[in-house]
């Protein structure tokens, strides 16, 4: 078989082949990588060279005729990545005399079309002239309004100063009404001037809007087509293409998401490259060739990206904007292991600090902050049962759910707001506990120093977080390395513990800033969507000081991770 790797017998000696014919297939969504997969990994890694441009590679373990081996893969269809080594695409759509690639050019020809438009000597010049005559419209008009404007404190004046004859006061009457005139007329001159002008540029934007609108259409119509080719195959033999999956997983599993993000069945279409990542590659390659897939690992190689949180080397889980449904469906028919994260734990809570007011809580990693659809047990939940028929849970702030720690909770209306009031005003501090691996110590970075990269959401892939300099909210956060530890109940022995001041409260601002390369460029131990999994996140909320709303109290709360 062409892309099928064959394990050696001491590869396989590894690992109890019988336990991995059982074991459930492990969630691409929250995983660690098994031996097997490792060692796949880690002969796809000895063959690759590291670039400026990083990519993600994964393989998959798969049983063949009797055989223990792996297929490996990269996303995306790049031309050149294509060799024997790598499983091939779902769907090659880029045959330079295809479909595809015909109605392409297609699009290309009205690109430099309406390029070539707005770039025609004729259309700039008529552009100018419109700004030149919106400008001259502008100074025109303001001059006659301060006229206006000094001719009435100057009537106001004469007003109080002396005395105003009837044959004044009608003077004046006509000047003021002679200046709106004036005005009146500039106005009406320039509406004219500017119509005109305005004609000249929409007889060009008239031809480049045509051609948006076919450009739209042809484009709407391509992705569409090219979206019906992708025909994918699932655990139970059956086989759907990316249009009805999505809608589908949207519509009849998620149709709350679908209402929120305003789709509807004929505007629903999945995003742009889904279906061109490592996981569906790989899962399609072996159902259609009779293997039956065991495990899978996906690590990103390479340099990081700018904007995205990517180590080199490291494993990540699929993305949920284009894989989340696509690989619902494809996992249907294998007994996939569940995500822990989905799952509930009993946990207690502490309670630090309890008054008529208010509550401080020691969060526990792992639980919620407030219930969400899952309706899994939460800081809130425990307290509203806590508190039945007493107080409600006024939510002041929020820890995610894998991060532990201090949190503040109002018993009551006036205290929620006195205490969001000091959050807004910056005049409560929170202080955070990270445990970092120890490569951190060869980065030679400064013992402290601040982070400042701004956030947004990754609409591809929430929620995680990207940097994005032209669009994303500031986020700033202060760091102080405090120096090594050692973690007895955990497989991780040795860290450097960090410690970190949020300036803003950006979602996952803490990881993010920790993990990307502009940053510390070492995720917290145990993050699984910038880092790698570990028995727990180690992020926690250690220190919590402010005003008490009622007494006036600075109180202040310190918990050790």
């Amino acid at each position: 078989m062409k892309y099928f790797h064959p394990f050696t017998p001491d590869q396989l000696k590894q690992c109890d082949k019988e336990a991995l014919h059982h074991a459930p297939f492990p969630n691409p969504f929250f995983y660690e990588p098994d031996t097997l997969s490792l060692t796949a990994a880690q002969q796809l890694q000895s063959e690759l060279t590291t670039t400026n441009e990083g990519k993600m590679y994964g393989v998959l373990v798969v049983e063949y005729e009797g055989q223990i081996g792996y297929l490996q893969a990269y996303s995306g269809q790049v031309e050149a990545y294509e060799n024997d080594n790598f499983v091939p695409a779902v769907y090659d759509y880029l045959q330079p005399d295809g479909y595809f690639k015909t109605h392409e050019a297609e699009i290309s020809a009205l690109n430099r079309q309406i390029t070539e438009i707005e770039n025609t000597k004729s259309y700039l010049e008529a552009q100018n002239a419109l700004n030149r005559i919106q400008y001259d419209a502008q100074e025109a008009i303001a001059r006659k309004q301060d006229a206006m404007t000094v001719a009435k404190m100057m009537r106001d004046k004469r007003r109080k100063e002396t005395f105003i004859s009837e044959n004044d006061k009608a003077e004046m009457v006509r000047e003021s009404q002679f200046l709106k005139a004036e005005l009146h007329r500039v106005k009406r001159y320039y509406a004219a001037q500017i119509t005109a002008a305005e004609s000249v540029c929409n007889d060009f934007k008239g031809q480049i809007n045509t051609l948006k609108r076919s450009r739209k259409q042809k484009s709407d119509h391509l992705q569409r087509w090219l979206f019906a080719q992708f025909i994918f195959r699932n655990g139970k033999n059956e086989e759907r293409n990316l249009l009805d999956i999505f809608r589908d997983y949207y519509f009849t599993l998620h149709p709350t998401t679908a209402i929120t993000q305003r789709f509807t069945p004929e505007t629903l279409l999945p995003p742009s490259g889904t279906g061109e990542c490592c996981e569906p590659k790989l899962l399609q390659y072996a159902y259609t060739h009779n293997m039956r897939p065991l495990s899978m690992a996906m690590f990103w190689w390479g340099a990081s990206p700018r904007t995205e949180i990517r180590q080199h080397a490291n494993f990540y889980p699929a993305c949920n904007g284009k894989c989340k449904p696509l690989l619902t469906w494809m996992l249907k028919g294998l007994n996939v292991a569940p995500n822990p994260l989905e799952q509930q734990a009993a946990q207690s809570l502490e309670i630090v600090y309890e008054d008529n007011d208010l509550a401080v809580v020691n969060k526990p990693s792992g639980m919620l902050s407030v219930q969400g659809r899952s309706q899994r047990e939460s800081v809130y939940s425990i307290l509203k049962q806590r508190w039945e028929n007493e107080n409600e849970p006024f939510m002041v702030h929020r820890l995610d759910m894998a991060t532990s720690g201090l949190m503040v909770v109002a018993r009551n209306k006036e205290t929620h707001q006195h205490l969001q009031a000091q959050f807004k005003a910056h005049t409560i501090v929170k202080r955070y506990t990270a445990l970092l691996d120890v490569s951190i110590l060869k980065a030679n970075l400064p013992r402290e120093g601040s982070i400042a990269l701004p956030l947004t959401p990754d609409p591809l892939d929430r929620p995680r977080q990207k940097v994005d300099f032209q669009n994303g909210k500031q986020a700033l956060t202060q760091y102080r390395i405090i120096g090594e530890t050692i973690l007895t109940d955990s497989k991780i022995k040795r860290a450097v513990k960090v410690e970190l001041s949020p300036k803003t409260g950006r979602t996952h601002q803490l990881r993010v800033h920790c993990a990307h390369c502009e940053g510390l460029s070492t995720p917290i131990i145990g993050d699984t969507l910038y880092g790698t999994a570990a028995d727990r996140l180690y992020l926690h909320a250690a220190h919590l000081a402010f005003t008490h709303p009622r007494s006036g109290e600075r109180k202040c709360f310190d918990k050790e991770l």
